[in-house]
């Protein structure tokens, strides 16, 4: 065995034990994003459930980045063109970058970690990182729908004459299709609120310092 299949292996072991954590994080994300929606940036109770919210994710995610780091390393499904190779390796890597600094961030809102300039900054890079990968992963969801998209045509045809929604093969790729689609609009919705949300905080500094 290789040294790069030995470490593969160690961290595939590591990546099942922190999947037991993953149900709790997600049921925190549903309340985070509820939140972050209904307060639109503005002060007040759903804002700071969203803050109080996105901090307690932050214990659920500690060493959450060997996950996308074990992808990162591990070979792609064989007859995936390279251009959506790329985007997912690349996906992988801005993701377990976002996830390495944001366990310094949690450090710094803390106290455990003190210098606050240098958390913010950290913070910052943290979240241009988490953006690139969900750029990255909107291509390739795009790039997979559009695979998908091709291989439904050619079972369309193969199908000529029958019922192609009594197929079990079709039905499975036109659900998996939805998912796809489904999955593009929350992540582009997504992002565009944390774009603005990151311009109204912006925009209070500003003031703040102008004021000040």
């Amino acid at each position: 065995m290789s040294t790069l299949d030995f470490t593969r292996a160690e961290l595939a072991l590591l990546v099942l034990y922190l999947n037991k954590a993953e149900a709790r994080d997600k049921i925190c994300r549903a309340i985070q994003y509820g939140s972050k929606f209904l307060s639109n940036g503005e002060p007040g109770t759903a804002q700071n459930v969203d803050k109080s919210t996105s901090l307690a994710r932050k214990v659920f995610r500690l060493f959450k980045f060997v996950n996308d780091l074990h992808a990162l390393i591990s070979p792609t499904p064989h007859g995936t063109p390279l251009p959506l190779v790329l985007l997912g390796k690349s996906k992988n890597a801005l993701l377990s970058t976002f996830l390495f600094l944001d366990q310094i961030v949690w450090l710094g809102r803390t106290g455990i970690f003190k210098n606050k300039e240098q958390t913010e900054l950290i913070a910052k890079i943290s979240l241009y990182s988490w953006m690139g990968s969900s750029i990255c992963t909107t291509f390739v969801e795009i790039g997979e729908l559009g695979r998908l998209s091709a291989s439904m045509k050619i079972l369309e045809k193969e199908l000529k004459g029958s019922d192609k929604y009594k197929n079990e093969q079709y039905c499975a790729k036109l659900h998996k299709s939805h998912e796809r689609s489904l999955w593009i609009c929350v992540i582009s919705h997504f992002m565009l609120s944390v774009a603005s949300c990151e311009t109204k905080v912006q925009d209070a500094l500003k003031k703040e310092n102008y004021y000040s």
